[in-house]
């Protein structure tokens, strides 16, 4: 459930995008440059949004469409930053733009862009740095003017956005076949990374599991016979990955001092206990 785009050109909107027809010079601009294409835009109409996923399901053009960030006057300095980083022009009726006239010239560049149902990156490709560090020190300055500890904080959290770094990791291989797995594996290290910054580490090596073996002991008397037979499950359950790192290692590794994510540890920990309940609630029903 995510867009992602390479490349991509965008389009800034400081209005409600109500007549379909407005758009579709830009569009057709889109289509014979052959890039996909963001729309951020105050609002998007019904009609004009079911024009974006025509082109979509025709397969003529790459497109998304976003409501612009924040509310109020927070959505037209969203716009300018996003206008700084990709170096389009913002269409707003203020500065005697309109959509229906605007055409490749108002458009940004953004190295890629991904958008899910939670967030959107825009990753700009370097050409507008000094631009982006001017616009900076402007909002540090108006930091600095501010009374309000609320105004401060949608200040800093606007820097926040525009100084952030994104890491771009290229993988390659010598075959189709090869560059996959290398992708996929990647990935897999790429997620681990996010969950442990996300909940910590633990110890690896089976040796956490190990421990909280130990613990179901202190829990077992304040179980009914039944859950104590699930709890003896769990303890055997918990132990068994050690043993079998120690069968593939051929040595002990109680010391073992690796780490592991604490969210994928947890997260295997639920889908176990999941597993079990279900098969004692089916067996019950029989």
């Amino acid at each position: 459930m995510a867009v992602e785009f390479d490349h991509c050109k965008l389009l800034l909107v400081d209005m409600k995008i109500a007549n379909a027809e407005d758009i579709v010079g830009v569009i057709e601009v889109a289509i014979r440059g052959g890039y996909p294409l963001l729309v951020i835009a105050q609002e998007i109409d019904l009609e004009a949004l079911a024009i974006l996923v025509g082109y979509k399901r025709r397969g003529a053009l790459k497109i998304a469409a976003l409501k612009a960030p924040g509310f109020g006057e927070l959505k037209s300095q969203y716009l300018d930053d996003i206008a700084i980083l990709t170096g389009a022009t913002v269409i707003r009726e203020e500065v005697g733009l309109s959509l229906d006239k605007s055409g490749k010239e108002v458009l940004g560049h953004a190295a890629k862009v991904v958008l899910t149902k939670e967030s959107s990156t825009i990753v700009g490709d370097g050409s507008t740095h000094d631009a982006v560090q001017k616009h900076v020190t402007q909002i540090k300055n108006l930091i600095e003017q501010a009374e309000q500890g609320y105004e401060k904080e949608k200040l800093n959290e606007r820097i926040s956005k525009l100084s952030a770094g994104v890491a771009v990791i290229q993988v390659g291989a010598q075959t189709e076949a090869k560059l996959k797995e290398k992708k996929l594996r990647v990935e897999d290290a790429l997620n681990a990374t996010k969950a442990a910054v996300e909940e910590g580490v633990v110890v690896g090596g089976g040796c956490i599991l190990l421990h909280l073996a130990s613990k179901v002991d202190v829990i077992k008397d304040s179980l009914d016979d039944e859950e104590k037979v699930g709890a003896d499950i769990v303890k055997r359950g918990l132990t068994y990955p050690l043993k079998r790192i120690s069968e593939n290692a051929g040595e002990k590794v109680l010391a073992n001092e690796d780490l592991m994510a604490a969210k994928v540890l947890r997260c295997c920990l639920e889908n176990s206990v999941k597993v079990l309940r279900t098969f004692f609630m089916s067996h019950q029903g029989a």
